[in-house]
């Protein structure tokens, strides 16, 4: 894990169910760091993300969700981030597969324990992280926000879908929609442009070993962490792949 800017994983995907998303097998691959890249998704649609592109991007969603089992409000989301990435920073190459290969590890696309992705993009429950105190195998960060993000007044936890810690989130949180509305962890759409931003930092090119490699383990330092996401990026790749 990276000290400053840093994500950390907090919830991760449990072993009872690490294989399947919906009928969808995701194969367990374990790649050496920075020797290849997971292939890329079914791109987004080509517009940048306005309202008048909607019903394409439902369009799109509905399509990735019958292939993965990724709940379509939630595969928009990974969408729209890769659409917004295209437009401002393209020589980073982002693909929603990498988004969905971290959010299915975070928090199993938001259903981790029974929890689901609302139309309005907000988890029926917060999804908020376990007390970074310093416990066994746990960081200690203590408390950045005031408890306003994650309501605990003594230590940091990661919130939301795609797991941000408040001091990150304070960096890297930005509005999905141009409603004038504070940007919300806890909102998938808020949540999956973030973390791309995130991901795109420092010129990388995620069509690169290096750039992607670098981008992930800067997400979470465990080379472990980026195997699963490999895997779940690359298994969303292939399900989504034309016939």
């Amino acid at each position: 894990m990276a000290t400053g800017l840093t994500l950390i994983l907090t919830i991760g995907v449990h072993k009872e169910d690490d294989e399947h998303d919906a009928a969808l097998v995701i194969p367990d691959q374990r790649p050496r760091s920075h020797e290849t890249v997971p292939r890329v998704a079914l791109a987004a649609p080509v517009d940048r993300p306005r309202a008048s592109d909607q019903a394409e991007l439902d369009a799109w969603a509905e399509q990735v969700a019958d292939a993965t089992g990724i709940p379509a409000r939630v595969a928009s989301a990974y969408g729209r981030a890769e659409m917004w990435l295209r437009g401002e920073r393209p020589e980073c190459r982002l693909s929603w597969g990498t988004l969905a290969g971290i959010g299915r590890v975070e928090s199993r696309h938001g259903g981790l324990d029974g929890n689901s992705i609302g139309d309005d993009g907000r988890p029926e429950r917060p999804i908020i992280g376990i007390a970074l105190d310093g416990s066994p195998g746990v960081r200690e960060i203590r408390d950045t926000d005031d408890g306003r993000l994650d309501a605990d007044i003594s230590w940091d936890r990661a919130v939301g879908p795609m797991q941000f810690l408040p001091e990150t989130w304070e960096r890297w949180g930005a509005r999905a929609t141009s409603d004038g509305a504070e940007p919300d962890p806890q909102d998938i759409d808020d949540a999956a442009l973030a973390a791309a931003r995130y991901l795109c930092a420092q010129g990388r090119d995620l069509a690169t070993p290096q750039g992607w490699w670098d981008a992930v383990l800067a997400y979470n330092r465990s080379v472990d962490y980026g195997q699963d996401v490999f895997s779940g990026a690359d298994g969303y790749a292939e399900a989504t792949r034309p016939q």
